[in-house]
């Protein structure tokens, strides 16, 4: 029997396609998208507005599959931060960070980093792999469920998603939007554009490809004003300098304004 199919991580497209490969209608794929992101059922036999027979169909070719707590630390300030567990036995950290008028969670894109920045912890250990897009949204909903976010409430608590954890964001482009996807999408998590921000070093390639997918907010690690300091502190600016970097972000925010 084939490899059962983790269903977390499926955007709306991908879900109404997986549906529409079982023979069923592909409004399905929204209404497994509240139970699992707005109800946090992970469970498909308590998924009650799918039929029986479907959710027993669901439980031969599919699964909701989640990594393993391996750490859980509370700073005396509420900072909280966990370290995840995949099976691949590669793990990364996702960090929430409680304010008077927010909360946000800052998850990881990859396991690693290839960057190789001089300063970051993580650039020192290397490069393991790209996070799947179910992951990657993994981390948002289990700290939801960690920090007792109420069911079917996705804008308390946790209101703001930062792409700003461990991996460069843009290295994995396609797993990422798919959670961009999710983390907007109305029957998932439903957050502003405003309130989701993804973080990148300067992969000038994919950030003028990112405005073509999403128009969510764009944070830049400059580290240094010119490209003779940046070239050390941030080695791919040895690759996309500051010119070709400026000129990208333009790109992205006039597509967003011609679009948005």
């Amino acid at each position: 029997m084939e490899d059962k199919k983790n269903l977390l991580g499926l955007d709306r497209a991908a879900l109404e396609q997986f549906f529409s490969d079982l023979g069923e209608k592909p409004f399905r794929a929204r209404q497994l998208l509240k139970w699992l992101y707005q109800e946090r059922v992970a469970d498909f036999s308590l998924m009650t507005d799918l039929s029986k027979v479907l959710r027993e169909k669901l439980s031969q070719v599919a699964v909701i599959e989640f990594p393993e707590i391996i750490s859980d630390k509370t700073s005396l300030d509420g900072t909280r931060k966990w370290v995840f567990r995949f099976n691949c036995q590669n793990s990364v950290e996702a960090v929430f960070i409680p304010e008077d008028d927010r909360g946000t969670l800052c998850i990881s894109s990859q396991a690693g980093c290839a960057l190789a920045c001089p300063f970051c912890s993580t650039g020192k250990q290397g490069f393991n792999r790209n996070l799947t897009a179910g992951e990657i949204i993994s981390q948002v909903w289990l700290a939801k469920e960690l920090i007792g976010c109420e069911r079917g409430d996705n804008k308390r608590l946790i209101t703001n998603i930062v792409f700003m954890g461990m991996g460069e964001p843009l290295l994995n482009l396609n797993p990422v939007i798919s959670a961009v996807n999710l983390l907007l999408d109305d029957f998932a998590f439903g957050l502003s554009r405003r309130r989701i921000t993804i973080s990148t070093s300067g992969i000038v390639p994919a950030i003028e490809r990112l405005g073509e997918f999403t128009s969510v907010a764009l944070a830049i690690s400059l580290h240094a004003p010119n490209d003779e300091l940046r070239n050390r502190l941030v080695p791919i600016n040895q690759r996309y300098g500051l010119e070709a970097l400026i000129k990208a972000c333009q790109k992205y925010l006039n597509y967003n304004r011609q679009h948005g």
